[in-house]
């Protein structure tokens, strides 16, 4: 199934659940405003998804100048990739992590955070790179950025239900379903929402794992960064993912700290299985499975791997 296809699907169901919620929260008529709504998002979200998402995760652009050795990565793995060179942003988190967007390869962009920069070796770095241009080229950074979109626009018209509908009440032409329906609505929208967003994501993070591999020719070096990652995890909130969890399947690992019931509708696969099948990829490659930078996790804040000997003056490491 083509990624245009996928995505149109996609729309066509964010579009019903749109206007469910609106049924559930105003009848007949809530269900045409919120359908009109659904299709203005949807052609917001088709053309500004990635800058609205870039946005809320405050990611800066970052360009020859300002990371030099970051941006010639990037530029090369585009090239081995057959991509052109997306644009390059880095997002102020401690939390170790990235993610991809865009509509198409044209204008596609690539996030890291900062914490991934300072804790994580290049060879690790240029895995994580690999797997959002796998992204790109897959084009799933289209479906993944609108989904993002319309989940936190579902989640906010649950929230509105409330004040608009719920102390209406049903009435004899097809009202809303009441406080107890509109209740039931804000808790179960959000979630059917990050049902899809499950759905679609995690057979997508296998794929881009393997497209990552096969771009930067190191399955092992990938696999050893997700590990990291899920260290990174565990041992920073990244404030600003918690504050959108409907991004949270962009990201490379599952940013949200299990803050509220983030763990149990998980957007992606398990770690493990992701580093086990990247494990198996090294030996089919013929590649070395042993990593061969031996640095450990720094949760102090302190830069893992041979840049903090380098350049200890300097908090955030050569990647600017």
């Amino acid at each position: 199934m083509s990624g245009y296809l996928r995505t149109t699907l996609l729309l066509a169901a964010m579009t019903a659940l749109f206007a469910a919620v609106g049924y559930a929260i105003g009848g007949r008529g809530g269900m045409v405003v919120a359908f009109g709504v659904a299709c203005v998002t949807n052609v917001f979200a088709w053309w500004n998804s990635d800058r609205m998402v870039l946005r809320m995760h405050n990611a800066q652009p970052a360009g020859p100048q300002e990371a030099p050795e970051l941006h010639a990565m990037v530029s090369r793995l585009a090239q081995r990739a057959g991509l052109p060179m997306p644009a390059l942003y880095i997002i102020h988190e401690d939390q170790p992590n990235a993610f991809a967007t865009g509509r198409n390869p044209e204008n596609a962009a690539v996030a890291v955070n900062t914490g991934l920069l300072q804790r994580m070796p290049p060879e690790e770095v240029e895995g994580v790179i690999a797997h959002e241009l796998a992204h790109i080229r897959h084009r799933d950074t289209l479906i993944m950025t609108v989904t993002a979109c319309l989940a936190g626009a579902i989640g906010m018209l649950a929230q509105f239900g409330w004040l608009f509908g719920g102390m209406r009440g049903r009435d004899e032409r097809g009202g809303g379903l009441g406080p107890i329906g509109t209740l039931l609505v804000m808790l179960l929208a959000p979630l059917a929402a990050m049902v899809v967003q499950m759905a679609i994501s995690r057979s997508r993070e296998y794929e881009a794992d393997r497209g990552g591999a096969e771009i930067s020719g190191n399955p092992a070096g990938l696999a050893h960064a997700l590990m990291r990652l899920e260290q990174g995890r565990r041992a920073f909130i990244n404030h600003a993912a918690e504050a959108n969890p409907a991004t949270a399947h962009m990201f490379i690992i599952n940013p949200l700290a299990g803050l509220r019931m983030d763990s149990l509708f998980s957007t992606h696969p398990s770690t493990e299985e992701r580093v086990a099948r990247l494990m198996a990829l090294a030996g089919e490659m013929g590649t070395p499975r042993q990593h061969r930078t031996q640095s450990t996790w720094a949760p102090s804040g302190g830069a893992a791997g041979p840049w903090s000997a380098a350049r200890p003056q300097r908090r955030r490491g050569p990647w600017g």
